[in-house]
């Protein structure tokens, strides 16, 4: 593929952003490579500037569930549109939403917009230390939950990519109330919790790791979690930014059957357009500003065309309930794929939920962040490059998940494992 425009694209956006990028994984940094610019996108195929196309895994980190430009969601936008783009004041919008959002998920009582997941992971750990009046909290290594400075501690995805365990510009004194832990370990969370002893605010937690590739939870790990924030009077938060609507109608916690005290969401609720949301018990979100006395807010919260988006799209969801033909295409896919690594000699090794997946180069299935990190980098970067050269978009580091979508049919999934075919037998 000629990709002349998009390098020339990139020469310019080097000039005028830091790394020509506005999200550091996009830069292909990690791939040895340059990004691809594209122009537009349609159901499951990107279209980049010089006219190439993609079948696309990555649906925009996970809202193009149905698809990318879908009519329903489209529709939706340019009737709101007519209306206007932002007020500044409450609209109707916004409770139809969080009303159907409610639906799914019940641990959400009452719930708050915000414009990111990094907002909504945010403003969990501020509400649960205003809540309990304690200070510290407890993440896992390799799950990144937004850019916030409490968060950026031994962050996965492109933190990661990018070798660094943590981010220059986070005072000590505020890095020293975050503890990380190793993934999927009980043992190791149960000796921290413990030694916080009364001052444990919150334990924050992927319940399904989406930014160290894709590693779903061990029930007995996220048991084990609830347990400890009840023992410790503490919140338990689940970030469901990515897994939230995407692993199921109602998230991880549906399938694990874990109620968490706080959820954060993203992505898939704004249909595309840039949302968060986060929410728990009535009794700890009425603590939030202007009932209570613990401050949250945001001039473009709630925004009309963001909640039009998200409306229509998880309308669309309810009635078709993809997830399980999503998590079978995927499977299709990944295992087709493994079964073509191993007759080769390659180790691959690949897991799936609801259409979000992940693969890695190793023999076994990783559990935890530092599994991730052993896992072959070289091959890693030859099946991407080989894979792009074929018409096939996948996230550009090993730290990030893959997402298919509704509209991922079986043609598509056919051209998919033929190109594989034939990318296998290159490397």
């Amino acid at each position: 593929m000629k990709r002349n425009r998009s390098e020339s694209l990139f020469e310019q956006a080097q000039l005028l952003m830091p790394g020509g990028v506005n999200s550091p994984v996009r830069a292909f940094k990690n791939v040895d490579g340059k990004p691809v610019f594209f122009k537009s996108a349609k159901g499951p195929i990107l279209i980049d500037e010089d006219e190439n196309q993609y079948i696309d895994f990555i649906g925009s980190w996970g809202p193009m569930i149905l698809g990318h430009s879908n009519p329903i969601i489209l529709d939706a936008i340019k009737a709101q549109l007519e209306l206007g783009t932002s007020y500044g004041a409450p609209t109707s919008l916004e409770s139809t939403l969080a009303s159907i959002i409610k639906s799914q998920v019940p641990s959400m009582e009452k719930l708050r917009m915000v414009n990111s997941g990094t907002e909504a992971t945010m403003s969990c750990i501020r509400l649960a230390r205003g809540h309990t009046g304690k200070n510290k909290i407890i993440k896992f290594t390799g799950c990144y939950h937004g850019h916030v400075d409490s968060l950026l501690v031994k962050a996965g995805s492109g933190v990661s990519t990018f070798g660094l365990p943590d981010s220059p510009g986070i005072p000590k004194e505020l890095a020293a109330l975050t503890y990380s832990c190793p993934y999927n370990d009980i043992e190791a969370v149960s000796r921290v919790a413990n030694k916080i002893g009364d001052d444990l605010a919150a334990i924050i937690v992927e319940p399904v790791a989406g930014n160290m590739g894709f590693i779903p939870g061990e029930s007995k790990f996220l048991s084990a979690l609830k347990t400890l924030c009840n023992q410790h009077k503490s919140m338990l938060i689940f970030d469901e930014v990515m897994s939230g609507f995407r692993v199921g109608l109602g998230g991880a916690q549906s399938i694990y059957q874990i109620e968490p005290d706080l959820t954060a969401m993203g992505k898939v609720i704004g249909g595309g357009l840039p949302v968060g949301a986060f929410g728990g018990k009535q009794s700890v979100m009425d603590q939030l500003a202007p009932l209570g006395p613990i401050y949250q807010a945001g001039t473009l919260s709630g925004n009309p065309l963001a909640m039009s988006a998200g409306i229509a799209l998880l309308d669309a969801l309810i009635k078709i309930n993809p997830f399980d033909e999503l998590e079978i295409a995927s499977s299709e896919i990944m295992v087709h794929t493994k079964n073509l690594m191993n007759d080769k000699g390659i180790p691959f090794s690949t897991s799936s939920i609801g259409g979000m997946f992940g693969f890695f180069f190793s023999e076994n299935l990783p559990q935890n962040f530092d599994d991730v990190v052993k896992s072959d980098d070289a091959m890693f970067k030859k099946f991407f490059t080989a894979s792009l050269n074929q018409g096939i978009y996948f996230a550009p580091s090993k730290y990030e998940a893959g997402f298919i979508s509704a509209t991922h049919d079986q043609s598509i999934l056919d051209q998919t494992k033929s190109k594989i075919e034939k990318i296998v037998k290159e490397l």
